[in-house]
C-alpha cells in the first residue's frame, strides 16, 4: 500500500490550504483510517482566530488584479507557491522522511483554484491535486491561459504527466456556471489521457458551496493514498 513506509521509503503528504478552517475535519479522517496513519497532513494557515481569513487568503490564492478592482488586496499567487516550494517543503522534508513522488495539494474554492494554477504552471511540485468547488471563473476565466500553455507543453512531449492527477469535486449546490466549468474544464483535460494524466470529475449530492469541504475528506483522503 502507497500508505506503507516500507514499502514507499517515505511518508506520503499531503498538504491542505485554508487549515484553520478544514485540519480539524481531515485530521479526524486521517485519524479514523488505519491506512491513512502512515502519511502526512500539512496544514498550511495563518495567525488568525478565524476559520477563514479573508484578506491573506485573498491576496495569496489570486491572480494579479487591475488597480481599480485590487481591494482587498490580490495577485500572491506565485509568491504562495514561491513560499510552498523552496520554505515549506524542505522544512517538512528536514524533519521527516517522506516520499517526494507523493505530494498532494487540497484546495476548496480559491484554494481549489491554487490548486488547478500550480498544477497547469509548476506540474512537478505536486503530483496530485483534489480541487473543491474552485473558482475557475475567478478575473474572467483567467485560468484559461496557462491552461493552453500546460497543454502544449504536454502535447509537445515536454511533460511527463505518468504520475499526475488532478481531482475536481463540486458541490450540488454551486452554482450551475460553476458546475459547467469544471465538467468543461474536465472534459478537456480527458483529451489529455493518453499522455497518463489521470483526472477526475464528481458532483456530490446534497452539499452547498461553504458544506462540502467538511463532507468530503474520507474520501479524499483514502483516494489520495490510494492514488
Amino acid at each position: 500500500p502507497v500508505g506503507d513506509v516500507s514499502f514507499t521509503g517515505g511518508y506520503p503528504l499531503i498538504y491542505l490550504l485554508d487549515g484553520n478552517a478544514y485540519f480539524p475535519a481531515f485530521h479526524a479522517a486521517k485519524r479514523a483510517q488505519a491506512k491513512l496513519r502512515g502519511s502526512i497532513l500539512v496544514a498550511i494557515g495563518y495567525p488568525s482566530d478565524t476559520p477563514l481569513d479573508f484578506a491573506r487568503r485573498a491576496f495569496d490564492l489570486t491572480p494579479p488584479a487591475p488597480a481599480d478592482r485590487n481591494t482587498p488586496p490580490h495577485g500572491g499567487q506565485d509568491l504562495f507557491l514561491d513560499f510552498i516550494q523552496t520554505r515549506l517543503l524542505p522544512k517538512v522534508s528536514e524533519h521527516f522522511k517522506v516520499d517526494e513522488d507523493q505530494r498532494s495539494l487540497v484546495g476548496h474554492s480559491f484554494g481549489g483554484m491554487l490548486g488547478v494554477y500550480a498544477m497547469f504552471t509548476r506540474p512537478t511540485l505536486f503530483q496530485h491535486v483534489v480541487a473543491v468547488s474552485p473558482s475557475l471563473w475567478w478575473r474572467d476565466q483567467f485560468l484559461l491561459a496557462p491552461e493552453r500553455a500546460f497543454t502544449e507543453r504536454v502535447r509537445a512531449g515536454q511533460l511527463d504527466m505518468t504520475q499526475t492527477s488532478l481531482s475536481i469535486v463540486m458541490a450540488e449546490r454551486d452554482s450551475v456556471q460553476g458546475i459547467q466549468d469544471a465538467r468543461a474544464l474536465y472534459s478537456r483535460l480527458q483529451e489529455l489521457s493518453g499522455t497518463g494524466l489521470r483526472t477526475g470529475f464528481v458532483v456530490e449530492a446534497g452539499e452547498d458551496h461553504a458544506s462540502i469541504p467538511f463532507r468530503i475528506p474520507n474520501q479524499v483522503l483514502g483516494e489520495l493514498i490510494g492514488a
